[in-house]
């Protein structure tokens, strides 16, 4: 049994949430094209090229429905989280998730005995959720940096595949954590991730598993990911590393009230170390809008790895640990039992009385929604590959669907993480169709868009300093004010190509909260600003992003 094609009668323009918005759900449309059937069925899924398109001008991108997803989600086999697998995936399916990753810490109680029994809980929550896709994954130390999340598609070697990944590999097992400028072990250890990834790579390339990926999870937290690290995991396998967190979890952190006035969004509360990378300025341990600091400057981190005419994808998710205003606990220990003789933590128990806490359960604030042309698990990792992906908070969209085409060009043009083949001069115009909140959050309120970016940056090719962070041609070149605007429209934005090959990108907000971006106004007149330590109310200051679509000029 294969994945399943959608219908032809799934209009191209409609995103899933969209026929939310319309009284048509998401998972109605995936029943009514008899995709359940083959929810697990792991068919073919195609990588896209990373080279410049060939052959004719032009391009043509599949119909795409978008499923709703969260990569960063913990469990009891987390030595410092509390939740069960089913308490995860109730929550997941009350905010309308559609897949979700188990990404839990590494650790010798994890790799020794959390991996196998998580596998058995995996299969037990496939099994009893069977309208979500549940992927098992790894929060890997990465060698002389962060974290990132590594899941594979399901199969016979999902769970070896990551124990052996996981004692191979883990940075904090190996005791490979070294990472500041000067220290003798740093070489080897950015050298150990770089192998890691090829590692990776080549367990997919033999078929021993379908599929796998790599998302780098909060870079900007510790500012222990340099730009070369994260350039050197990208090239070591673009295919495998496709990506990192544009905002991290932990969302609620900085409620007011909650977990004092230092408080910041993330938990981004962080002092450069030693061990953070020299070139990146104290303000980039922050969040802006919620976002890391990487993804919300324009013309920062993102761009000067975009213009370098690369995918690399963005995310969000929750990283549910403990969430805010929740009242259950960790249950207590058996005597002599510890979370490295069993690799599990015992059940929670409730309190009835609210218990710290800095997360959103999975889908409740945090959402990554991937582009698909089948429904199932390789599927979404396809999505994910080829970029077709938007982000967003507090609900802000029902939906998002961006198309860029040639005006001379009749057919549906290419999406989020798509290449279009130009001549130079030639006019195009950029198709951005928004449906708005229809129905109120889970904080109460109907969130309303009020304007739409389009950020702009030459593509230059690799760059020489690979630890740049900067990307001097990137800027937001128009901004469209929607403030009022309902239901579902369509923006048309007018381009033209110039000489040189470039991408363009999207991200809005609900207009609580801006001002000039990182590198100014003439680069971002209206982007995401710090907010005030301890006065961080996400409901109230929420934005989407997505990813980019390149466009290549013939000759540029």
């Amino acid at each position: 049994m294969t994945e399943q094609q959608l219908p032809a009668w799934a209009d191209p323009s409609v995103s899933p949430a969209r026929l939310d918005a319309q009284g048509v759900s998401r998972r109605g449309l995936l029943r009514r094209a008899g995709l359940f059937g083959a929810a697990f069925a792991l068919g073919p899924a195609a990588t896209p090229a990373l080279a410049s398109p060939r052959g004719g001008f032009g391009g043509e991108d599949p119909r795409l429905a978008y499923l709703v997803g969260d990569h960063h989600v913990h469990s009891v086999y987390s030595h410092d989280a509390k939740y069960t697998f089913s308490q995860q995936a109730r929550a997941a399916a009350k905010y309308g998730l559609d897949w979700m990753v188990f990404n839990e810490h590494s650790n010798f109680g994890h790799a020794s005995y959390g991996a196998k029994l998580e596998h058995a809980e995996i299969l037990k929550a496939r099994a009893e959720n069977p309208r979500q896709l549940i992927f098992q994954g790894l929060e890997w130390y990465i060698p002389a940096a962060e974290h990132c999340t590594v899941f594979a598609a399901p199969g016979p070697h999902e769970t070896d595949l990551l124990t052996r990944f996981e004692l191979a590999y883990d940075g904090k097992l190996l005791g490979y954590t070294e990472g500041s400028a000067d220290a003798a072990d740093t070489a080897r250890n950015e050298a150990h991730a770089v192998k890691a990834v090829k590692w990776l790579a080549e367990q997919r390339r033999s078929g021993y598993v379908d599929d796998v990926l790599v998302l780098a999870n909060h870079p900007l937290r510790l500012g222990i990911d340099s730009p070369h690290e994260m350039r050197n995991w990208r090239d070591a396998a673009p295919e495998i590393m496709v990506g990192m967190e544009g905002a991290p979890g932990a969302q609620g952190a900085a409620i007011p009230g909650r977990r004092g006035s230092t408080s910041i969004r993330g938990e981004y509360e962080n002092k450069p170390t030693a061990q953070s990378w020299a070139g990146y300025p104290a303000d980039a341990f922050l969040t802006y809008g919620g976002f890391d600091w990487a993804t919300a400057t324009v013309g920062g981190l993102w761009d000067s790895m975009l213009a370098e005419g690369r995918l690399f994808t963005i995310t969000t998710n929750s990283d549910n640990h403990r969430t805010v205003f929740d009242t259950w606990k960790n249950g207590d220990w058996p005597a002599g039992q510890n979370f490295d003789n069993t690799g599990k933590l015992p059940d929670p128990v409730n309190t009835d009385t609210p218990q710290p806490g800095s997360d959103f359960w999975p889908g409740e604030f945090s959402r990554t929604h991937v582009g698909v042309t089948r429904y199932g698990y390789r599927a979404v990792m396809a999505g994910l590959r080829a970029g077709r992906v938007w982000l967003d908070h507090g609900h802000l969209l029902d939906g998002l669907d961006v198309r860029l085409k040639r005006d001379c060009d009749a057919g549906r043009g290419v999406t989020l993480g798509g290449r279009l083949r130009v001549r130079e001069g030639e006019r195009i115009t950029l198709y951005v169709t928004v449906t708005s909140a229809s129905r109120a959050n889970p904080e109460g309120i109907v969130p309303e868009l009020a304007h739409v970016d389009v950020i702009r940056g030459a593509v230059r090719g690799p760059v020489t300093d690979r630890d740049t962070w900067r990307a001097p041609d990137t800027r937001v070149v128009q901004t469209r004010d929607v403030s009022g605007r309902k239901g579902t429209y369509t923006l048309r934005v007018p381009l033209t190509a110039g000489d040189e090959s470039f991408y363009v990108r999207l991200r809005g907000s609900d207009g609580n909260r801006h001002g000039a971006g990182y590198l100014g106004a003439a680069v971002d007149p209206n982007g995401p600003v710090p907010h005030e330590p301890g006065n961080g109310d996400p409901w109230a200051d929420t934005w989407f992003y997505s990813n980019p679509i390149f466009v290549h000029v013939a000759g540029g």
